[in-house]
């Protein structure tokens, strides 16, 4: 196998100044230096020599002074701003002629607008939980609640729980109508307005092509009062929050969880990587919530709890994963 430049567009966490209108989680999407290094090192095994590619606009930049001498590229780069954000790399890629590991642009788009990805997923027949697109607190205080009391308020196109916190689950109308106009005045977008779903909450990551396959799921901790996964209401550097773990994972239940996966993966046109989020309703049956094609390769996230699972290193597992997004590129 012959060796490759593997160029990869990033943001760290200090990537771009903070704007005085910017909500506290507004760099929240950004990665540490560590899951760049854990990128190198998964690249290098592989025997390809990485190339830092620096954010979208340093690739913007490269591209008016002639282009990049990769032979391919990974954007692990968020963007800001916009539902079109995290495919500013993979236009500019493809612009370039650079093949690209991970989804195209289309999907990354598609797949940050929530609304838009749970009607293509329903579509499917991936079942998810009642809901409806909210722009102002009028229409809030109009709306019927999707499915009855509890409702779960968030932002229509973010990532990485932006725009949630103990009062996204709201019981009345009045709560609902803030929780609107707070994701509609801090993040500059509509809400999603969905049916509280009370049961566990797991993730499960899909990788490869031709067919795809789902890793094992994973299920995540519940904050004990609200039911909200810990992760999207925990504080960097905060007090530890009481949690519950619900639910259960068998045989039946990862296959049921792992269908639904790849169904949603297949439907978006997901490619090489992707991590699914479901949550159980009241009878106990899972309802997606969302898709992630870019999700984090950090060592401490899901690819690294996994990786120990399969009781082999995080480098080797990433190593794997991007081998098969080169394979579909006929690079490997």
């Amino acid at each position: 196998m012959s060796s490759r430049s593997i160029g990869i567009v990033y943001e760290l966490h200090d990537a771009y100044p903070r704007r005085p209108d910017d909500p506290p989680d507004a760099h929240a999407e950004y990665e540490p230096e560590a899951t760049l290094l854990a990128l190198e090192a998964a690249i290098a095994r592989l025997g390809h020599r990485p190339v830092r590619l620096g954010r979208p606009h340093d690739l913007l930049e490269a591209a008016a002074k002639g282009g990049v001498a990769v032979d391919a590229a990974l954007s692990i780069a968020e963007g800001f701003g916009s539902r079109n954000r995290e495919a500013w790399a993979p236009v500019l890629l493809e612009m370039l002629g650079v093949p690209q590991l991970g989804s195209d642009a289309l999907t990354l788009s598609l797949s940050l607008d929530k609304a838009w990805t749970r009607a293509v997923v329903a579509e499917a027949g991936v079942p998810v939980a009642p809901g409806a697109v909210v722009r102002s607190r009028d229409e809030a205080l109009a709306l019927a609640p999707p499915g009855g009391w509890p409702c779960f308020v968030k932002p229509r196109w973010e990532g990485t729980a932006k725009g949630i916190d103990l009062r996204s689950r709201v019981e009345t109308q009045d709560a609902l109508a803030d929780a609107v106009a707070r994701v509609v005045e801090r993040y500059r977008q509509p809400a999603l307005v969905e049916h509280f779903l009370p049961g566990p909450e797991y993730t499960v990551t899909v990788v490869g092509n031709d067919p795809p396959r789902a890793l094992p799921a994973l299920q995540r901790a519940l904050e004990a009062t609200s039911g909200i996964g810990v992760h999207a209401v925990e504080e960097p550097g905060g007090a530890a929050l009481a949690h519950v773990v619900p639910g259960v994972l068998d045989a039946a239940r990862e296959a049921e969880l792992a269908a639904l996966a790849i169904r949603a993966y297949d439907a978006l046109a997901c490619r090489d990587f992707a991590r699914a989020d479901f949550k159980c309703d009241a009878a106990g049956r899972p309802r997606f919530l969302e898709i992630n094609p870019l999700p984090t390769f950090a060592p401490d996230g899901s690819f690294g709890i996994l990786a120990a699972l399969a009781g082999t290193t995080h480098e080797a597992l990433v190593a794997d994963v991007l081998a098969q997004g080169l394979a579909r590129l006929g690079l490997a």
